[in-house]
């Protein structure tokens, strides 16, 4: 008999990569810069996240959306 439990599996991201707009994902509310983007849980629901970058210049935003997108695919994403 095997004791090796199941783990229940992670969500996944919903992100999609447009080439022509490289502020996908991106916007800006009242000059501080956010990201947006949707995870599709195991229960078949989906959740919208928006977080604050914390920064008034487009470039940081896209420096940290990156970091933050390549950091969620890494590690995977915990649900709620």
């Amino acid at each position: 008999m095997s004791t090796a439990t199941l783990e229940a599996p992670l969500a996944s991201l919903s992100i999609k990569i447009d080439s022509e707009n490289p502020d996908h994902h991106l916007w800006n509310n009242h000059g501080t810069w956010w990201i947006h983007y949707t995870v599709h849980q195991p229960d078949y629901t989906k959740r919208r996240v928006r977080v604050s970058l914390e920064t008034r210049t487009l470039r940081a935003a896209r420096e940290r959306r990156d970091a933050l997108l390549t950091h969620l695919e890494a590690e995977g994403v915990k649900t709620f």
